[in-house]
């Protein structure tokens, strides 16, 4: 059930890390929280992760372990975050009901020795994990340190196949369609043969090739880890004392997650920004990920942060980020001095009201020995905890004056849960061996959010249903450039908001695969980009991936960089009346504009016909926004440097200044500021310097 009363982010940013007492070898609570305090943290997260402690036999609870950790962090003036354990279920449990377990397949459960193995809307679950998290939330409401609960931990990992859970969806699909004649039409399912006569002849989902069937599950499944959290919400907000928040840790990448729908049940929304650092954070540099759940890069790790702030439109909490390196043994990438400040200052330029890491000492066993913690394995503070001192000096100097922040935005950007369900399925993009690219969704995403990094604008990520809270006017007033990339799976009512924002005043700009599927994944029987080519003034009948990058010219008024291409798909955009900004290099493609835009009522709508690549994303957005706000402060900068920046509740901004390199250089500014750490003030027209990995908090005046 959805919060009875917003609840806002604590004064001040919070700092801390994940704490397992339980994890060490030997007693050390005392050591560890004192050297918390001269670290400048104020915040730790507790208890989540060992149900099999806190109920070591069915039925047999021992609740008191945890208190000498909590006596001594509020003794400390440091504040907790009590978990949940239901993502890690002990062994007692998965021996009594072992049909509690996941099948990620029909049929075929995941074996146990992990963790989030378990089918969690199965009823037996439920029973034992109601019974635990109200003995562990009642036994510590009232504890002075703890301001707010984290339930489970990274939900949406699996997509759960068990016989009950498909059982539940058939009934889900009757309550929907109402019948099965219904569905055939809507799901095409005369389609190879594929029509239903009875709802038991559905199939299960393990070989469906059918787009709209997936479409169906993965909202299915996104539904059920919503009702999951928002019953564990429910439970410990009738043992919350006023004032303390309730939330959970969202790791987006997770396939069974729609964070909009999430976070409604929440008071704050979290999430686990995870990262390569060391080159990968080299604005100089383009570097491919090194896992699936790491970012690589500047413009990545601001697009982690804006996908937090996107969930709620508000400011969030960062519950687990890079603390040493993170990850398996064999991914070794500590950070250069300094990078761990700036990640943490980029989090809290775009709205972080917490950095919190994962986690305190790195532990010398289990799955997670090499994810490094704050302190090493000797558990000696090192290189690690004092840098990270440093920022809780910095964070403590700068108190309150971040409260009621919030982040400027030249741009927004739509984001779409269903339409990354459906290109998942359905990739447009193919990866570098020729195999569909399943992260073809965030991956044209990313294209145009670098842009706007690279360009040296910010930007707003915005769900769909954001969107249509505000209305085409609203939206056109606050945000004068919407970029929609890849907007795949959209109702008519989607695409008229924005043709209705173009009119409205709005500069809309079009990527590939918008307007070209509906609500049900099904590609329109219409003209493309549909609802939106007559508004355009281009239209296409035909597309093409490009397996080699293809050169782009420009056509005034809009100017193209050296570098800039066209990447991995081309629309074949014929004319209607708009104006070509950029055409194709090629012999075949040239027949083709890249880019067009064309006057709608009060605005315009440009078409981008291609994944841009960064230098083409970036001469756009630089076409589009012309002065972006950060101009304000320093308009003479250039990557390696960023700046961003926010609003505070007095009218005044705060600015983020970062050197994402190696090299040493400056930043001359352009308005009177002040050093938020240092209180040093600077007068426009100083030159300040800029050390190699390092970042400024100033505030005018």
């Amino acid at each position: 059930m959805p919060s009875p009363q917003p609840v806002q982010p604590p004064s001040g940013i919070l700092f801390g890390a994940a704490y397992y007492a339980e994890y060490h070898r030997d007693e050390r609570t005392e050591t560890d929280l004192d050297l918390m305090k001269e670290a400048g943290f104020t915040v730790i997260r507790v208890g989540e992760s060992v149900w099999s402690t806190w109920e070591p036999r069915d039925g047999e609870f021992d609740l008191d372990w945890l208190a000498p950790v909590l006596d001594g962090a509020h003794a400390r003036g440091i504040s907790v975050i009590l978990g949940t354990p239901t993502y890690a279920v002990p062994p007692w449990l998965q021996t009594a009901y072992p049909e509690i377990a996941g099948e990620r397949r029909t049929g075929e459960p995941m074996p146990w020795g992990a963790r989030q193995e378990v089918d969690y809307s199965h009823p037996a679950f439920r029973f034992h994990a109601e019974r635990v998290i109200r003995a562990v939330v009642a036994r510590y409401a009232d504890h002075p340190a703890v301001i707010g609960y984290q339930v489970d931990n990274e939900p949406g990992m699996l997509l759960f196949h068990n016989r009950g859970t498909f059982k539940r969806f058939v009934r889900r699909l009757k309550a929907q369609y109402g019948d099965v004649e219904t569905l055939n039409r809507e799901w095409g399912l005369t389609y190879w043969s594929h029509r239903l006569s009875d709802w038991s002849d559905l199939w299960t989902p393990d070989g469906n090739t059918l787009p709209q069937y997936d479409l169906a599950w993965r909202r299915y499944q996104a539904d059920l880890t919503t009702e999951f959290i928002a019953w564990q919400a429910g439970l410990v907000r009738e043992y919350a004392r006023p004032g303390q928040f309730v939330t959970t840790c969202i790791a987006y990448p997770r396939p069974a997650l729609a964070d909009e729908q999430l976070v409604e049940t929440l008071d704050l929304t979290a999430g686990n920004p995870y990262y390569a650092m060391q080159d990968h954070l080299d604005a100089t540099l383009d570097l491919e990920p090194v896992t699936p759940w790491t970012t690589s890069g500047v413009a990545a790790l601001f697009r982690q942060a804006d996908r937090m702030y996107s969930s709620k439109q508000s400011r969030f909490l960062v519950t687990e980020t890079d603390a040493q390196s993170i990850g398996g043994s064999e991914f070794n990438l500590p950070p250069y001095p300094g990078q761990l400040e700036q990640a943490a200052f980029a989090f809290i330029s775009r709205g972080a009201a917490m950095i919190e890491y994962w986690h305190w000492h790195t532990l010398p066993y289990g799955t997670e020995t090499y994810w490094g913690g704050v302190l090493p394995h000797s558990l000696e503070p090192g290189r690690v905890y004092h840098e990270l001192a440093g920022v809780g000096a910095a964070l403590g100097a700068i108190g309150d004056a971040l409260d009621g922040y919030e982040p400027d935005a030249d741009v927004a950007i739509l984001w779409s849960n269903d339409s990354r369900f459906a290109l998942e399925f359905f990739p447009p993009l193919a990866a570098a061996d020729g195999q569909p690219d399943r992260t073809s969704y965030q991956r044209i995403v990313d294209a145009f959010h670098r842009g706007v990094v690279d360009a040296g604008a910010q930007s707003r990520i915005l769900h769909v249903a954001h969107a249509h809270d505000l209305g085409a006017a609203a939206l056109a007033s606050r945000f004068p450039v919407l970029v929609a990339p890849a907007l795949y799976a959209a109702s008519d009512a989607d695409l008229d908001l924005l043709r209705d924002y173009a009119a409205a005043g709005g500069h809309l700009v079009v990527g590939i695969r918008t307007g070209y599927g509906d609500e049900e994944a099904r590609a329109r029987v219409e003209v493309a980009p549909a609802r939106l080519a007559e508004a355009a003034g281009v239209h296409y009948d035909e597309f093409s991936n490009l397996r080699h990058d293809v050169a782009v010219a420009a056509t005034e008024p809009f100017a193209a960089s050296g570098g800039a291409t066209a990447r991995l798909w081309a629309d074949g955009l014929i004319v209607d009346g708009a104006d070509m900004l950029a055409r194709y290099e090629h012999p075949r493609f040239g027949d083709f504009p890249a880019v067009t835009t064309n006057e709608h009522g009060s605005g315009r709508v440009t078409v981008v016909g291609t994944v841009p690549s960064p230098e083409l994303a970036a001469d756009l957005v630089r076409w589009a926004v012309p002065s972006p706000i950060a101009d304000e402060l320093a308009a003479d900068r250039a990557l390696p440097v960023t700046v961003a920046s926010g609003s505070l509740p007095d009218g005044r901004r705060a600015w983020f200044v970062f050197n994402w390199s190696w090299t040493e250089t400056t930043v001359t500014l352009d308005r009177d500021v002040t050093d938020a750490v240092t209180a040093a003030a600077h007068a426009a027209g100083a030159e300040l310097p800029l050390a190699a990995w390092s970042t400024l908090t100033l505030i005018d005046g």
